[in-house]
């Protein structure tokens, strides 16, 4: 088995313990954007040429993907 180190879980797991609800909920929303937005510009990245129509269709079909995979 391969376990990763993670010097900083500890302090992180503090950080979110000591966050109110309302804060958690706000730091999920915007790590959920970010991914969002890394997801997206990986896409540009690996389809420079795709028109936006076809950008959007392929946008939506790897968010599928993804959420079917999730559930």
């Amino acid at each position: 088995m391969n376990i990763k180190k993670r010097p900083n879980h500890k302090i992180y797991i503090q950080v979110l313990r000591q966050m109110s609800p309302e804060k958690r909920l706000l730091k999920a929303f915007e790590l959920s954007e970010f991914a969002n937005q890394l997801f997206i510009q990986g896409l540009h990245r690996r389809y420079p040429n795709l028109s936006d129509e076809e950008f959007k269709k392929t946008l939506l079909e790897r968010l599928d993907k993804c959420h079917n995979r999730n559930y």
